[in-house]
C-alpha cells in the first residue's frame, strides 16, 4: 500500500515550516509538485525553496494541474476537478514506482479548507495517509495584526466568501473568519458596526495588510486587492470580521 504524507507548509514563508515538515520531507521517496500555469510559476518556486531548504533528497514529480470546468454547477465542478486531480496523482506515482513514501507540499494544513484530503479518498489503490499539520493562514492572519483569533469567552465562524455573500452574516455569529474568498464578499454585509482585518500573501515578503471599521477599510481593501493580484497574477488572502460590540 502506498504511503501518502500530506504536509503542512504554512502560508508561503520557508520560515513557517515546521520540523516535523522538514523531517517528512527528508524521509519521503517521493515528493510531487503541481504546477499552475505561468501566472502562478513562483508558487512551484516556493515549493522547490522549502523542500531544499529541508534538505531532501528525494526525487521531484511535477504534474500539470487541471482546471475547473466554470460551465458546470459548482458540486459537478468540484467532483470532476478532484476525480482529474485523483488520477493525475494515481499515474505520476505509478510512473515513479517510488519505494517509500510519496509526499505532497499542502499550504496551511492539509485539514482547514483544502481539498488534499479528500482527493486521497478517489485514489486506487487508496494509500494509507499521514497528516503533517502546518500554519494556517488564519493564525498567519492574527499574527500579523496582533489580535487574538476569538473574543473573552467568544466563539468564531469560519466560513468561506461563497456562503457568506449567498446567506449574509452567520446568525449568533460575534466573529467571522472568511477563507477562499474572490470576490471580497464583504461587500454585501451592511458594514455598520463591523470591523475588519484583511491579509494577503500572508508571511510572505509581499504581504498586504490592511484592518479598521468595515465601512472604511473595505473600500481600501478591494482596491488593494486588486491591485495586488494585477502584479502577481494571483492572490491568496483571509480576513476576519467582528462585531464592534462582540468585546
Amino acid at each position: 500500500m502506498t504511503e501518502l504524507w500530506l504536509i503542512g507548509i504554512g502560508t508561503g514563508n520557508p520560515a513557517h515550516v515546521t520540523l516535523a515538515a522538514q523531517a517528512a520531507l527528508r524521509q519521503a521517496a517521493l515528493i510531487m509538485v503541481p504546477r499552475k500555469g505561468p501566472d502562478k510559476a513562483d508558487l512551484a518556486h516556493l515549493r522547490h525553496q522549502i523542500i531544499k531548504g529541508s534538505g531532501s533528497t528525494a526525487r521531484i514529480a511535477e504534474f500539470d494541474m487541471p482546471v475547473r470546468d466554470d460551465r458546470l454547477p459548482y458540486a459537478q465542478r468540484v467532483a470532476r476537478w478532484h476525480d482529474q486531480i485523483a488520477r493525475i496523482w494515481t499515474d505520476t506515482i505509478a510512473a515513479a514506482q517510488p519505494d517509500g513514501p510519496v509526499a505532497l507540499l499542502v499550504w496551511g494544513d492539509p485539514g482547514l479548507y483544502d481539498s488534499t484530503l479528500r482527493i486521497a479518498e478517489w485514489l486506487t489503490p487508496k494509500p494509507r495517509v499521514t497528516v503533517v499539520p502546518g500554519i494556517t493562514a488564519l493564525q498567519a492572519l492574527t499574527a500579523a495584526h496582533a489580535i487574538q483569533f476569538n473574543t473573552l469567552n467568544g466563539a468564531v465562524t469560519v466560513t468561506t466568501g461563497r456562503r457568506l455573500r449567498d446567506h449574509g452574516w452567520p446568525a449568533d455569529a460575534g466573529s467571522v473568519a472568511v477563507m477562499l474568498d474572490g470576490e471580497c464578499s464583504f461587500r454585501h454585509l451592511p458594514a455598520e458596526g463591523l470591523d475588519i482585518w484583511w491579509g494577503a500573501f500572508l508571511g510572505m515578503e509581499e504581504q498586504v495588510l490592511d484592518a479598521g471599521p468595515l465601512a472604511e477599510a473595505g473600500p481600501r481593501i478591494v482596491e488593494a486587492r486588486a491591485k495586488a493580484r494585477a502584479r502577481h497574477g494571483w492572490i491568496m488572502d483571509t480576513y476576519l470580521l467582528r462585531k464592534a460590540d462582540a468585546g
